[in-house]
């Protein structure tokens, strides 16, 4: 029952892709884009891409029909680590689907599941077990790329940034890693040790770090800016400069941080804008979707499909 369920949500966030009844002339070619998109796409829901103490770790999976292999995007959900689910943000997947990637819609184990490092392990598990499942799904594991929002930017983030050996990975650390073509980040958490302590401190963050004794040394484990270095993906975010949950500072300094290290990266301000982008305007939203395209493309993790 389950499973019937979750595949006719996945045909169901397929099916917003169509046309709406009433469209103006202008709208009428993105329209049609949208109904071939729906056509061209299968979903694999309900996937379980890990099993630890109970908790099944699971992903819905849309997989383009098109002969051959297809670059891979996976989305993690945001929700201060503490809340959300993948159904929640389907629509935040469309434009990836319209650009022709596969995409995958991740969940993770939250902080009333497991405290951190749990969500961290999950992604990486989450991404390492799609790396094996490239045979079956027709995957390309040399354009995968990372994506998410707030506290899903923040895993995104971690999963593309870290390495076995900073040992985060638990029993996957054995699974082939792909290779990460890029990683985009909306309005993610750089800085885990900012929002435990402190003026910036956030209650969710706090609850999920934990009142443990080695808690900031463990906050400051779980931030992005500590693995920032020479050699890493190229890196774009999306961050609205008056953000009160996620301080759009935290970006301004991972782009500067990883502009020292000579790594690719962009930082779109999105001026007065709030946390998440139902607080930025359609404009602003599909100029950061735009970018977010062109640096794809400029850094080949994506290429326009043909046909």
């Amino acid at each position: 029952m389950i499973r019937r369920y979750r595949a006719a949500l996945l045909a169901a966030a397929l099916a917003t892709l169509a046309a709406p009844p009433m469209l103006h002339a202008q709208d009428a070619a993105a329209s049609d884009q949208s109904i071939v998109v729906r056509l061209r796409y299968h979903g694999e829901p309900d996937l379980t891409y890990r099993t630890v103490d109970g908790w099944e770790g699971k992903l819905d999976l849309y997989v383009p029909r098109a002969p051959g292999t297809h670059p891979l995007f996976i989305y993690f959900h945001g929700g201060g680590w503490e809340h959300g689910r993948r159904e929640m943000i389907i629509a935040n997947l469309i434009p990836y689907l319209e650009m022709g990637y596969a995409v995958a819609n991740v969940d993770y184990r939250l902080t009333k599941d497991a405290p951190a490092p749990a969500a961290v392990e999950d992604a990486r598990c989450a991404v390492r077990w799609l790396a094996g499942q490239a045979k079956r799904y027709r995957l390309d594991t040399s354009r995968v790329v990372l994506a998410g929002e707030s506290a899903g930017a923040h895993l995104a983030l971690m999963a593309g940034m870290l390495r076995a050996s900073d040992g985060l990975d638990g029993p996957c650390a054995s699974a082939p890693e792909p290779h990460i073509a890029a990683i985009v980040d909306w309005y993610g958490i750089t800085d885990v040790r900012e929002l435990i302590d402190g003026p910036n401190r956030r209650h969710w963050a706090a609850d999920w770090i934990g009142q443990r004794p080695d808690r900031a040394e463990l906050a400051t484990k779980l931030s992005p800016l500590r693995y920032v270095r020479p050699g890493l993906p190229p890196i774009i975010m999306v961050h609205g400069d008056s953000d009160r949950a996620v301080p759009y500072q935290q970006s301004v300094r991972l782009r500067d941080a990883l502009a020292r290290a000579g790594v690719p990266t962009e930082l779109i301000t999105i001026p007065g804008g709030g946390h998440a982008d139902k607080d930025f305007s359609d404009a602003e939203t599909i100029h950061a979707q735009r970018r977010i395209e062109e640096f794809l493309r400029a850094h080949h993790a994506w290429s326009p499909p043909t046909g």
